[in-house]
């Protein structure tokens, strides 16, 4: 008895990337595990901007992990020492050391990036 086996592999490659198959499952699991320790990672409140889907992309599926919070390009790429002036207001109003402090300008020093997303991707690997 013989048994002749023929593998069709344009076939069998677009029954694995299906919708709701074993590739887009094991995608999916996959992105929400880096988006769960990019939340862990980010500062202050920036991890409840950070969302994950699974799109289509001319490659075939891709996971997505986004961050909305509107400094997160900020944070990310870092800032330059700048000054801050007030917009609608004449003075600045701070806290210092328990006190009260008011300046027509302020000297942000900038901000060293914090790319948590980059480490994120690495660290869940």
């Amino acid at each position: 008895m013989s048994v002749d086996v023929r593998l069709d592999q344009g076939r069998l490659s677009r029954f694995l990337r299906l919708r709701g198959g074993i590739v887009e499952r094991n995608l999916a699991r996959r992105t929400s595990r880096v988006a769960d320790v990019a939340k862990a990672l980010a500062p202050g409140s920036m991890g409840g901007y950070i969302d994950w889907h699974i799109e289509e992309g001319a490659d075939g599926l891709q996971g997505v992990v986004t961050c909305d919070h509107p400094a997160a390009l900020y944070v990310l790429e870092g800032t330059r020492p700048h000054i801050i002036r007030p917009r609608r207001a004449r003075v600045l109003r701070f806290e210092v050391d328990g006190r009260v402090v008011y300046s027509a300008i302020a000297r942000h020093p900038g901000t060293r990036a914090n790319n948590f997303l980059g480490r994120a991707l690495r660290l869940s690997r």
